[in-house]
């Protein structure tokens, strides 16, 4: 079993800059990536970000050079920092533990960012 909390979305103006957190507890060695999506209003849940057992990393079209995905060293916790953000990245941004082999994956509640023009 694992679970996720995120922290750290709020409002902020165009151009500006915020970091989300995702704490991981639970079975840490069953989790083969950590990822961020969001979701718009009426828009569908997409990948925003995402990082593996390795470290390697994955990213959005829309977001590539904006945001930075990374982890601690014990691998608990992953940060997502935003640059640059836009209107256009509003959302509410949820961490997602991928558990394929090992049993379901883990949500978050979420975090609204608002990014205000």
């Amino acid at each position: 079993q694992v679970h996720v909390v995120e922290s750290g979305g709020g409002l902020v103006q165009a151009g500006g800059s915020l970091r989300l957190s995702c704490a991981a507890s639970g079975i840490i060695s069953s989790i083969n990536a950590m990822n961020w999506y969001r979701q718009a209003p009426e828009k569908q849940r997409e990948l925003v970000a995402r990082i593996n057992r390795s470290g390697s990393t994955n990213y959005a079209d829309s977001v590539l050079g904006r945001f930075t995905i990374s982890r601690d060293n014990a691998k608990t916790t992953v940060y997502l920092q935003m640059n640059r953000l836009k209107p256009e990245d509003t959302a509410v941004y949820y961490c997602n533990a991928d558990r394929r082999g090992f049993g379901s994956d883990a949500w978050g509640r979420g975090t609204q960012v608002t990014v205000s023009s």
